[in-house]
């Protein structure tokens, strides 16, 4: 299903980049992004750039995605919470790379079209969730790693942190006003948090609630 030339040349743009993680390249160079774009976006699926999806939401630019994913240092072994399912894609890639992923979405809509993604590509490790992404799954909790996919103000949510395990990663946009959003990296240790820079970036703000479509 994969463009094989398109997804070479991803990669190895992804490569000059800096990302290095041959699992992650790998995830991404197998996983079709063509099956998580609208139509009418098919033949830019391969393009290094963010792309509009439905409910006025978008797809992350494959950099970004392989720079989080990356971030995250994943194994096998680990449990993964995801904020902002979105087309379905992240989840994807995480779902090669972990154990398991628990993702959530606010928009009913949205989580539809991902849900038969994930049955078109029988990634049986997934787990989906419509519901409220600050608050978090805590009835599956602690996570050893935790995504967000899109941005909060200056803290990440407690109850997020609350959820993630001692030694464990979260990697979570953050705005800081006129000062824009970075990409940092929490790490929970058995004193507390240790947050860690890592790149400017853009997203869409993180919203409480579920999206009433």
């Amino acid at each position: 299903m994969t463009s094989n030339f398109h997804a070479l040349q991803l990669i190895m743009e992804l490569r000059r980049q800096g990302v290095t993680d041959a699992d992650v390249l790998s995830a991404i160079e197998t996983t079709p992004r063509e099956l998580f774009v609208p139509k009418i976006f098919e033949d830019r699926a391969y393009e290094n750039c963010a792309l509009p999806i439905e409910a006025g939401q978008t797809i992350s630019q494959p950099y970004i995605v392989a720079f989080m994913t990356e971030a995250l240092k994943l194994s096998p072994k680990h449990r993964v919470l995801e904020i902002g399912t979105g087309s379905g894609y992240q989840t994807a890639i995480l779902s090669k790379l972990a154990k398991r992923v628990f993702t959530i979405e606010r928009y009913a809509s949205l989580m539809r079209l991902a849900e038969a993604r994930f049955r078109e590509l029988r990634l049986p490790n997934v787990d989906t969730m419509v519901g409220d992404g600050a608050l978090g799954w805590p009835s599956q909790a602690p996570f050893d790693r935790i995504i967000i996919t899109a941005a909060v103000s200056k803290n990440p949510p407690q109850a997020l942190l609350n959820q993630l395990s001692v030694k464990g990663l979260m990697v979570i946009p953050i705005d800081l006003g006129v000062d824009g959003q970075v990409l940092v990296r929490v790490k929970r240790t058995s004193q507390g948090f240790q947050s860690t820079n890592l790149l400017p970036v853009r997203f869409v703000p993180l919203l409480e609630g579920v999206a009433s479509e």
